[in-house]
């Protein structure tokens, strides 16, 4: 079954806004695993604008699933992660000044920046992914890069599925997601899932190791309760409650 990871940036950033530790991260991470998720994600930035880089630590000492630290390789970054010794880093291509995530690597044009990097994290013992546009013609730099996995960037999927567009947009996914299996890799896949696309997303991609999920999640939240949530959106993936 694929697996579910929460990001919890979102609630580092309702805690920021007032200052103190209401609502507390770290229980927030212990909460989310007890609730049935399978994975905590994180995505600390330069700026500490949401998850801080004392707060990685602080969580990394309560993980009992899967610890997955997003994140542009500025050596600040590196640095953490290799301390903290995640189970999965995921690179993704965004500047200090980004305000959130809005494409994916071009590899073959970074191929030799990545690929030192992707070497020194798996010396580490860590598993790497790096996140990527639905383009098939990457996965050939992918495989080479030496990335354990590959995260597929799901904005546009998500986009074009509210326009009533779903069998176009998940068509340059299915199609990337088909060369990544034949090459090897793992496949995770993020950003603007939510609970009204992600069943017709995963019943495409059935393979799918991992999904993360943060904002729409942490949203649906305040309405229904972080542990009913997480039941509702673990449902979408199960294919076999959806059979019953």
């Amino acid at each position: 079954m694929t697996k579910l990871s929460v990001n919890i940036n979102k609630i580092a950033t309702l805690r920021n806004a007032r200052g103190g530790n209401i609502p507390d991260v770290t229980k927030a991470a212990i909460d989310v695993q007890r609730f049935g998720a399978d994975g905590v994600t994180v995505h600390p930035r330069p700026d500490e604008r949401h998850i801080k880089y004392k707060d990685v630590y602080e969580i990394k000492n309560i993980i009992t699933t899967e610890f997955n630290i997003e994140g542009f390789p500025i050596d600040k970054f590196l640095k953490l992660v290799e301390e903290v010794l995640p189970t999965q880093v995921t690179l993704v291509p965004d500047p200090p000044d980004a305000l959130t995530s809005n494409q994916g690597w071009d590899i073959k044009k970074h191929f030799d920046f990545l690929e030192p990097i992707v070497s020194h994290l798996k010396s580490n013992g860590i598993r790497v992914s790096i996140f990527i546009d639905a383009n098939p013609s990457i996965i050939e730099y992918a495989v080479k890069v030496g990335t354990d996995r590959v995260e597929l960037y799901t904005e546009p999927y998500a986009r074009m599925y509210e326009e009533g567009k779903r069998e176009e947009a998940i068509k340059p996914f299915v199609a990337t997601a088909k060369v990544a299996k034949e090459a090897g890799l793992g496949l995770n896949a993020g950003h603007d899932l939510n609970l009204e696309n992600l069943k017709y997303f995963h019943d495409n991609i059935p393979w799918l190791d991992e999904v993360s999920i943060g904002h729409a999640l942490i949203s649906d939240a305040l309405y229904f309760g972080l542990e009913n949530t997480i039941m509702l959106y673990k449902r979408q993936l199960d294919t076999d409650f959806q059979k019953r």
